[in-house]
């Protein structure tokens, strides 16, 4: 089974995978502002400045989230 996992030691809490995850941007529409979450519905915020997963099984599995990670922090595995 994929997951979605988040390589703590790699990730600099950029927060792109935050903005350009689809899932994230209709839980919360202004994660896709660039502005943080008003919910921890989402599947990903950026707590203590990294990623913190918080609902991982809402994951569609898609794949946008790694490609806008700047460090490969961000995977499917």
């Amino acid at each position: 089974m994929v997951e979605l996992k988040v390589d703590q030691d790699k990730c600099l809490g950029c927060g792109n995978c935050v903005v350009a995850c689809p899932v994230n941007g209709s839980i919360s529409p202004e994660v896709a502002g660039g502005h943080g979450s008003k919910t921890e519905d989402t599947i990903m915020m950026v707590e203590n400045g990294l990623i913190k997963l918080f609902n991982p099984q809402k994951c569609t599995k898609c794949g946008t989230c790694p490609l806008f990670c700047p460090t490969d922090a961000i995977f499917l595995e």
